[in-house]
């Protein structure tokens, strides 16, 4: 059975919005490999509407070990509003009350993870609903002040600390699983 994996990019401060604007300063190999090695993991992927409309418009059009990767595993756009999703091997599925079962279906069809990319909106919902098995965090070293943050008031979770990892460029990643 699947896992449902949450992965981001955010700031000290708990920014994840718009990570294009402030993380490429930080890339390196230390970064690449670790998110090389969580997409080898993932059978799938399972987006929110914005982030899947997003990538679908960025990836289709790449090339490389971690694009033709994304492209070609199944994405699951979970939507209540996306009559089509048009990227190779996308499927809509159905929000709201629907949500529990559908990953259900997909959890039991899957072996590896499923990975969420940053999605704020449906990430809120998969906590919850205590549906996130694991939490890759990768913590910027910035303080925005401003901008969309992962969790909104009063989602609460409790979590155990897997691991810690450090990158030479100053951002430290935070592995997570429900308790």
């Amino acid at each position: 059975m699947s896992k449902i994996v949450v992965t981001s990019f955010t700031t000290m401060d708990g920014v994840v919005e718009a990570p294009e604007k402030w993380s490429i300063p930080y890339w390196n190999n230390d970064i690449e490999r670790f998110k090389d090695e969580e997409l080898r993991t993932a059978d799938a992927q399972l987006l929110g509407r914005s982030t899947y409309e997003i990538f679908s418009e960025a990836w289709p059009s790449r090339s490389g070990h971690y694009a033709d990767r994304l492209n070609e595993t199944p994405k699951y756009v979970v939507s209540n509003t996306l009559p089509r999703a048009h990227w190779n091997n996308s499927h809509v599925i159905a929000g709201g009350n629907q949500l529990d079962a559908e990953l259900r279906r997909l959890k039991e069809r899957h072996g590896g993870s499923l990975l969420v990319h940053g999605s704020r909106t449906l990430v809120q919902a998969l906590v919850q609903r205590d549906l996130v098995d694991e939490y890759h965090i990768l913590v910027y070293p910035l303080v925005l002040g401003e901008g969309r943050r992962m969790f909104a008031d009063g989602v609460k979770a409790n979590l155990e600390l897997v691991s810690t990892s450090s990158m030479s460029s100053g951002v430290v990643l935070l592995i997570y699983r429900r308790r």
